[in-house]
């Protein structure tokens, strides 16, 4: 019989409707259950895409013997780390406080019935004694009899861990902050000590792609090429992005980026397939081949968008949130083949290439199949078959295509179709920078239809719903649901003004600001003021795999104050800056996408804003503002048709001939009235 979880939208937690657990989600009903009972919570936190959440579903949550544990001594509480950030930022703090290291998913988490305290705290636990970890069943009776005897000790250990929370929002620079550049010289030198110089990244295994850090780096080249280039920069960032474009956590046959690889060479992925990696990645490619005219960077973004616009992209418009890791079964199923299955599909001279192009010939990579990656250069592969480079790429392409058709006939893995508002900010911002750089303006059509999928169904009021499913929109938005769309839709306008989109992105804001800033320190709550009352209320600055919500709004705020004129914008930046400043001078390499908002403060971007009533004209014009790749140029064509107030409105054409209006900051040129006083002004500028 269907637990409490059948009536629920998301994908995740009806996986778990049949357990025999009888699981509640977070609601009123279980906080008030476990308190009138006095018994504890066990939270359980995970994502339909996880692959050890599937394990120890499997292994415990279907079992009957440790579910009839769990009904007896435990309010079992699931949650869906998807929907509710909020709850998986705080309870993942918690993890790293009270176990001195970071914790994952799923996470398991035992908490008193009235604070909601976690007294106890880990991730997967197997159903018998394995690696040093007891079995899950002895964890439960251990948990509950510890609760049980001894409450004064969890008592105190909950009030360190609150005053520990408490304190974690607490760190402010105040108005008296002064900010300068020295955090971005610091991060650039931290971000080159800690770079994998042998196969790209940072750090060793298991490897993340972390784009606001390779962001960081191509920024802080860009801004050196007018003196001395910081060539070693640009150098991180093509290794970088060329490692992990070879490797196997790049599909090479669909597109896409999986989640992180569980080796320090990016060969073997964990197959999950995230909307929010692949959104930020899209653009960084994009942003490198405008920076080096790199054919590779183009084709990663290419493939990217195609693999979203295909697979990720519903009927109505929105953008889903992953691709499962496991099919049939197994992780990784779907991608990994048998060398002669692969035989089997090409010609003779397909084979060959491909055999050395992904190193068919070595070793089985995968669990006695392989996975492919690139294993050589084409350059290469024509060198040892005697074959000219063209041919290559041509059997390759003709190897790929086979290979992906044969793939297709396949059991795919699951998809969670749930809509996520900053998921979908973040793929809207993607498109939005490749259709500009890459010159593909289905992409901005494809994001323009998200955006208008999320303004019918998911704002109301000027304030933002987080997810969406089977009809249902719900749950409050969060800090990176507004600035993530925020920032998608800035970028989108630069494609092609809607009038509609500007008054979306000023109400949300102002919403941004009414119900998120924190007027007395600076900066911006995770969570808004009239929230559901948690145990924290995190303030975040440093990025994580998405970049850090304060950073998004900083720099969004900031470009839509310049744009607009709106100083009540640029104070609220400034403010979140002033308030993250200990934390960019301590720890700067941590915080990369506050790193971004910080450079943008110091050295205002170039905000050109282009009127006319000839489209044509001022498509021509918005093109040369476009020529060079210049990461602090923001562009507007807007038609004279557009209604406007405030500094937007007293930019007018001249009486319908294009006019363009060139601002650094709050300095102003006189404005070009023809296409060769444009480019003066962009050279000057």
């Amino acid at each position: 019989m269907p637990n409490r979880l059948a009536d629920e939208t998301s994908p995740y937690l009806l996986q778990h409707a049949d357990n025999p657990v009888d699981w509640y989600p977070w609601n009123e009903e279980a906080l008030a259950l476990a308190r009138e009972q006095d018994r504890p919570i066990l939270l359980s936190i995970g994502y339909s895409a996880c692959h050890w959440c599937h394990v120890m579903a499997h292994e415990s949550f279907e079992d009957p013997a440790t579910a009839e544990l769990m009904n007896r001594l435990f309010v079992n509480v699931k949650v869906d780390r998807e929907e509710r950030p909020d709850l998986d930022r705080i309870y993942q703090s918690a993890h790293h406080l009270l176990n001195r290291r970071p914790g994952g998913w799923p996470l398991t988490a035992f908490l008193t019935p009235d604070e909601h305290m976690p007294f106890f705290i880990g991730t997967y636990f197997p159903p018998r004694a394995a690696h040093g970890m007891p079995p899950f069943r002895e964890v439960l009776q251990r948990v509950h009899d510890f609760y049980r005897d001894h409450r004064d000790d969890i008592d105190r250990q909950n009030s360190e861990l609150a005053g520990a929370l408490h304190s974690m929002a607490l760190v402010s620079g105040g108005e008296d902050a002064v900010l300068d550049a020295t955090p971005l010289d610091a991060a650039r030198r931290q971000l080159e000590a800690d770079s994998d110089r042998v196969h790209g990244g940072f750090g060793g295994a298991p490897k993340f792609p972390h784009p606001t850090n390779i962001e960081r780096l191509l920024r802080h080249w860009a801004a050196t090429r007018a003196g001395t280039p910081d060539d070693t920069a640009l150098q991180l960032v093509r290794h970088n992005l060329h490692a992990m474009a070879a490797g196997g956590i790049y599909d090479q046959l669909g597109g896409g980026f999986c989640r992180y690889a569980v080796d320090a060479a990016w060969q073997i992925p964990h197959f999950e397939k995230m909307l929010y990696d692949n959104g930020p990645l899209l653009a960084l490619y994009a942003e490198a081949h405008a920076a080096t005219g790199e054919a590779t960077f183009a084709r990663v973004a290419e493939e990217t968008a195609a693999w979203v616009m295909r697979e990720m992209q519903s009927p109505e418009g929105a953008y889903y949130a992953t691709l499962d890791a496991d099919s049939e079964g197994e992780e990784g199923k779907f991608y990994a083949w048998e060398r002669d299955e692969i035989a089997a599909l090409l010609d003779a001279d397909e084979f060959a290439v491909a055999a050395r192009f992904w190193g068919l010939d070595e070793a089985p990579n995968f669990e006695g199949r392989w996975h492919l990656s690139v294993r050589a250069t084409t350059d290469e592969v024509a060198d040892a078959l005697g074959m000219d480079e063209d041919q290559v790429r041509a059997r390759l392409a003709t190897a790929r295509a086979k290979l992906f058709a044969a793939r297709e006939q396949r059991v795919r893995p699951g998809r969670d179709e749930k809509i996520l508002t900053a998921w979908n900010g973040l793929m809207i911002r993607g498109m939005a920078i490749g259709a500009r750089l890459l010159r593909h303006p289905e992409w901005g059509d494809s994001a323009t239809r998200a955006v208008d999928f999320l303004r019918d169904s998911l704002l109301r009021d000027g304030r933002l719903l987080a997810t969406y499913k089977d009809g249902r929109a719900r749950l409050n938005g969060c800090l990176d649901d507004y600035a993530f769309l925020m920032d998608g839709l800035l970028e989108l306008l630069q494609v092609r003004w809607r009038d509609s989109d500007y008054l979306m992105l000023r109400e949300l804001a102002d919403s941004l600001l009414a119900h998120f800033e924190d007027t007395e320190q600076g900066g911006f709550f995770f969570t808004a003021h009239d929230h559901e009352r948690l145990i924290q209320r995190p303030k975040p600055f440093s990025d994580d795999a998405t970049p850090a919500g304060n950073a998004v709004a900083a720099k969004l705020l900031a470009r839509l104050g310049h744009l607009g004129g709106e100083t009540r914008y640029l104070d609220a930046a400034r403010r979140a800056l002033q308030c993250a400043w200990p934390a960019l001078q301590q720890f700067p390499h941590a915080h990369c996408g506050m790193l971004l908002a910080l450079e943008e403060h110091l050295y205002p971007p170039t905000t050109i804003v282009i009127r006319g009533s000839d489209s044509e004209e001022m498509r021509d014009w918005l093109e040369e503002c476009r020529r060079a790749w210049q990461p602090r140029r923001l562009a507007f064509a807007i038609p004279d048709t557009a209604v406007l107030d405030g500094l937007l409105a007293s930019r007018e054409s001249d009486g319908g001939r294009t006019r363009a209006y060139v601002c650094s900051g709050t300095s102003c040129r006189e404005p070009a009235t023809t296409r060769a006083e444009l480019v003066d002004l962009l050279a000057q500028a």
